[in-house]
């Protein structure tokens, strides 16, 4: 779901902007200015509360504008939000994470509109002698300037810690602008990092099925048991403290895995977003993989169970047992099954925390491995044009 905040000062054009871009990207378009105006021409409580301050160029209470956006966001059906007018404070920028991170988005990118403070006044004043408006008339202008430079330019500092402040040349024709916004949205969304969790079963079939994801989709494939193999291959302290744990199919200390995970995303600085296998595999390691994403201010795009019959797991765990794949925890039927155990264990509340997160998917993978590969392709398209 595509989020996007468009800010600047007044008289920027952020609402002719707002409206192309509203059309061309299918967004739902929330303005708290707008919102107000029309509360205030209908009257209502909250309009008469609003339109004494809007009138001074004060700031509307935030607790009043969160009941407003939190509706907007709520009956919204279309294929992501445009926030135009808001957050205007860091207050409201700490607000705004918040309300997305409830309903499972994040914002994608901020685009300011950079027009010098001359070139601001002069549009209002000649938007005033138009519309009428009463924001517009002069000492209001520059009440509402104070205003901004108080507290609205710390938000822009705000995003960009957070890397995804976008400053945008505001000078030019409406075309030109909107030419600007247009490919900094686009070139942000094709770099936005796609991460894909395949879940289920030791047997099931991830680690084929991963390989050709990764591949397909152009992400990093990341194996917690493959890196823990080649650490203890390598006879490393992680190896070492690890291959206890793998010799008898039980999961290695979070910690490790948590190691191991960031070193390999340090390790790709370019990705376009990574796909995970063998973790998370319990409820509190979705905790733990949320951690390690949000570092990197990104989130899962899907988790995918892939769900087969445990007799049907045995046999392609035997059969690997007689192979150069075969690993340790393979030889004896009792680990096996051991294993298959802890994920029937851990299932439920692994499977129950997606869901909640409306990032649940599930398969069936005892078909033919071209079947299941094709199911799972039309899973992540699906999810990418949810994401």
């Amino acid at each position: 779901m595509l989020s996007i905040v468009l800010f600047g000062a007044p008289g920027a054009g952020k609402g002719t902007q707002s409206k192309m871009l509203v059309e061309k990207y299918n967004l739902t378009y929330i303005s708290t200015g707008d919102i107000l105006r029309k509360e205030i021409a209908e009257g209502s409580e909250i309009g008469l509360k609003a339109k004494d301050i809007i009138n001074k160029g004060g700031l509307v209470d935030d607790e009043l504008i969160v009941q407003i956006i939190e509706k907007t966001i709520e009956n919204s059906t279309t294929g992501g939000i445009l926030f135009d007018g808001f957050p205007r404070t860091v207050v409201q920028a700490y607000i705004l994470e918040g309300l997305l991170h409830r309903m499972n988005r994040r914002l994608l990118c901020l685009l300011s509109l950079e027009v010098p403070r001359e070139m601001l006044i002069e549009r209002m004043l000649n938007r005033a002698s138009i519309e009428g408006r009463e924001d517009d008339k002069k000492e209001v202008i520059l009440t509402r300037f104070q205003e901004y430079d108080n507290k609205t330019i710390p938000v822009a500092e705000f995003y960009k810690e957070k890397g995804i402040y976008c400053p945008i040349d505001g000078v030019g024709t409406v075309e030109e602008v909107f030419s600007r916004l247009k490919e900094v949205i686009d070139k942000t969304l094709e770099n936005a990092y796609r991460n894909i969790i395949l879940f289920g079963s030791p047997g099931s079939g991830r680690g084929t099925q991963a390989k050709l994801l990764a591949k397909e989709y152009d992400l990093v494939y990341v194996s917690t048991g493959a890196m823990i193999r080649d650490e203890i291959a390598k006879g490393s302290e992680i190896g070492m403290l690890s291959q206890p744990y793998m010799e008898k199919g039980n999961n290695v200390p979070d910690l490790i895995a948590i190691q191991l995970i960031e070193q390999k995303i340090e390790e790709n600085p370019n990705a376009k977003g990574f796909l995970f296998k063998g973790f998370p595999s319990t409820y509190v390691q979705a905790y733990i993989m949320d951690g390690i994403l949000e570092k990197m201010h990104t989130s899962v795009t899907c988790m995918i169970e892939m769900k087969s019959n445990p007799l049907q797991c045995i046999k392609r765990l035997t059969q690997r047992s007689k192979t150069e794949r075969r690993r340790v925890y393979d030889m004896d039927p009792e680990i096996i099954i051991h294993r298959i155990e802890n994920y029937e264990h851990s299932a439920l509340n692994v499977r129950s925390y997606y869901q909640n997160k409306n990032k649940y998917y599930s398969i069936n993978s005892d078909a033919a491995e071209e079947v299941v590969f094709e199911s799972l392709c039309k899973i992540v398209d699906e999810a990418l044009k949810k994401a």
